[in-house]
């Protein structure tokens, strides 16, 4: 499938159910990687926004960046 943030399971905005999707993976596994790097650097927190910032939600063509930037043409 392709990388998007999902509507269901999401717990925020979908970041970490859609990373899980992609993979095939389990999204709790997705969400204790993000903590652990927030805990450890802090570059979960930026990770996270840049993934809902550059990932479009499921049933959208475009990404919130996306749209900014079209938006502003």
């Amino acid at each position: 499938p392709p990388l998007q943030r999902a509507r269901q399971g999401r717990m925020l905005a979908g970041v970490c159910a859609g990373i899980a999707d992609y993979l095939d993976a389990d999204p709790t596994l997705v969400r204790i990687a993000f903590t652990v790097f927030t805990f450890l650097g802090g570059a979960g927190i930026p990770a996270y926004l840049a993934c809902l910032l550059l990932i479009p939600e499921e049933g959208s063509e475009q990404s919130i960046a996306a749209s900014l930037l079209n938006g502003s043409r």
